[in-house]
């Protein structure tokens, strides 16, 4: 009979006592931090934002999108934590050198009952499972907020993001609104 404890992630993580946040270090030896985003990473997020490509931007947003804006980037790090929830995974650097690799947030709808979820993982970490990882730590946290569901829009052409959805047992279907794009929903009742 299979074992329903989610398995081991591909990487070493050490938990650092404090709710959300972790060290993490790859296989090829890469280090990262993971813990809540914070309003002081607006800056850092729009200076990681510039390394992603266009085909990255527009897989996480869904649209082109040149330029992380000051306001957009302190939209997304100053946020109510009853409503929404979000991890960064950031360069176990230095602070003024440490660049944010990777965020997955998750907003909770204006019922109170399903949350939305977006993950963008900078290219050069990608690969070591982080994806899942933070996938799993929104799922948690919708859970313990006694949520319904946890969704997600994804374009079509994103198969990495369906496959991931579909391995952690999302359905996934079309929308209504957009061809192009799949709806990922993970009932948690």
């Amino acid at each position: 009979m299979p074992s329903s404890k989610t398995p081991e992630p591909p990487f070493q993580v050490i938990e650092l006592g404090r709710p959300w946040c972790a060290a993490i270090e790859l296989k090829d030896g890469t280090r990262l931090l993971m813990r809540p985003i914070q309003p002081r990473d607006a800056d850092t997020l729009q200076i990681s934002f510039q390394k992603l490509s266009p085909h990255d931007v527009r897989m996480r947003f869904m649209h082109p999108l040149k330029e992380l804006t000051p306001e957009y980037a302190k939209q997304l790090t100053e946020i109510d934590p009853e409503r929404a929830f979000a991890l960064a995974l950031v360069e176990a650097k230095p602070p003024e050198e440490a660049l944010i690799a990777a965020v997955a947030r998750t907003a909770v709808d204006d019922d109170g009952r399903e949350a939305e979820f977006a993950i963008v993982i900078a290219p050069e970490i990608r690969g070591h499972g982080l994806g899942r990882y933070l996938m799993e730590q929104l799922i948690e946290w919708c859970r313990s907020r006694k949520l319904e569901a946890i969704y997600g829009f994804i374009l079509t052409e994103n198969r990495p993001m369906l496959t991931l959805a579909d391995s952690l047992g999302f359905d996934i279907g079309p929308t209504d609104e957009d061809v192009g794009v799949a709806l990922a929903r993970l009932s948690l009742e």
